[in-house]
């Protein structure tokens, strides 16, 4: 079985920051790809958003599936189809094609984060992994950070394809490194987690635990107003502000800088504090931030650091909400850690892929609909903070149903 140590976080930060990284790296090369495939700014944004979707697919499998097989089989096997369809994305001759193999690298890239979770919560249990989670994330930001500024110099060297060859080479290393030296951490394998009445049993004793939904709608919508900067701040920074793509990997990475902040503070004060807390103050200082970068739009303040300054607040919040999110909703179930992870991911990216849509669809030439999404997405994860996770107290714990025939 595994035991915590360095090598081991290490590993699921590279895991976790798998879906990060698939969709950053390329974000420079976004407006190109318009010209590239003769489309439309709404198709390319798709790109990303059917990222989300396979995303959201793949998660109520990973869960239950490594609950009762464990974690390490299903982690070689996500590993392995994300190569492949980062060949596939690659090598695309269209638009559509390119959405088709996205698709699929995203059904691969999904059992890094949600098993990478539960691996957390397997081996470091309920009360570090909060904290931990804190330090992946927070060093997962890298990922974004880094991203978009080597995908411009990628794109502007050798062109948009250099991406997804960049992102097969990762999966490389990463498929052997998961090979060689992930052990198993599931030491509560459940012979009836696949049982789609086990599976619908687990799922709603989750929803109806007011403190798992407060935390899975704060962890959704932060992650909603998140994407909704990536879906749409290449075009915004580029088109409308006129940043060269290698200005803009380099404001993003500032931006990104705010996340990891928040991180570092939720690492220092979540034992202190306590998740709770921890998400309170995020989601009012989100609310807030959100609040300003789209007044700033809707008076037409034309300045790159309109945009800027206020994101880098909202990425604080997010810092502050996301793994305390987490920490705070996978805590109570260790015979359920793989179904918790996998029911908040699936509510998380199908919310943040249906907000992206939106966006893209609304893009009118100005920074409206992108900065009205995110101070929306921020109020929403204020309301789900007090309407829910405030109020849940010390409710206890939903138990698993009893095994059942599927």
């Amino acid at each position: 079985m595994l035991s915590p140590s360095f090598g081991l976080a290490l590993l699921l930060t590279t895991l976790v920051a798998l879906g990060p990284l698939s969709t950053d790296l390329y974000l420079p090369a976004l407006p190109g790809l318009t010209q590239t495939f003769a489309t439309d700014v709404a198709q390319v944004q798709l790109t990303l958003s059917i990222f989300l979707v396979g995303f959201a697919v793949a998660q109520p499998f990973y869960g239950p599936l490594s609950d009762r097989y464990g974690r390490r089989p299903l982690m070689l096997f996500g590993m392995g189809l994300y190569l492949i369809s980062s060949l596939a994305c690659m090598l695309a001759q269209s638009i559509e094609t390119l959405i088709v193999a996205r698709f699929f690298q995203a059904l691969g890239a999904c059992a890094g984060p949600v098993l990478g979770r539960a691996i957390v919560r397997d081996v470091y249990g309920p009360l570090q992994a909060a904290r931990v989670l804190a330090y992946i994330s927070g060093a997962m930001a890298i990922a974004p950070m880094i991203g978009p500024f080597f995908g411009g110099w990628l794109t502007v060297w050798f062109g948009w394809r250099a991406n997804f060859a960049a992102l097969a080479l990762f999966s490389i290393v990463q498929l052997v490194v998961v090979f060689a030296m992930l052990g198993e951490s599931n030491a509560h394998r459940d012979p009836a987690a696949t049982q789609p009445r086990r599976i619908l049993g687990n799922f709603r004793a989750l929803l109806s635990a007011r403190g798992y939904l407060g935390y899975l709608l704060c962890a959704s919508f932060t992650y909603a107003s998140l994407f909704s900067f990536i879906s749409g701040s290449s075009f915004v920074l580029i088109q409308i502000y006129g940043l060269s793509l290698q200005w803009f990997g380099a404001s993003f990475g500032l931006v990104v800088t705010g996340y990891i902040c928040g991180t570092l503070i939720t690492a220092r004060f979540t034992l202190r504090l306590g998740p709770a807390r921890m998400v309170m103050m995020g989601a009012i200082l989100g609310a807030l931030a959100g609040t300003l970068l789209a007044a700033l739009a809707l008076l037409e303040v034309r300045s790159v650091w309109a945009i800027l300054l206020p994101m880098t607040a909202v990425l604080v919040a997010a810092g502050l909400i996301m793994p305390n999110a987490f920490g705070g909703a996978l805590a109570p179930y260790p015979k359920m850690a793989g179904a918790a992870s996998s029911l908040m991911g699936f509510v998380q990216m199908t919310l943040a892929a249906a907000v992206g849509i939106v966006v893209g669809h609304a893009f009118n030439g100005t920074a409206i609909p992108m900065t009205g999404a995110i101070a929306l997405c921020g109020w929403a994860v204020l309301a789900s903070y007090f309407l829910l996770v405030r109020r849940s107290g010390s409710e206890p714990s939903p138990r698993p149903p009893s095994p059942g025939r599927g």
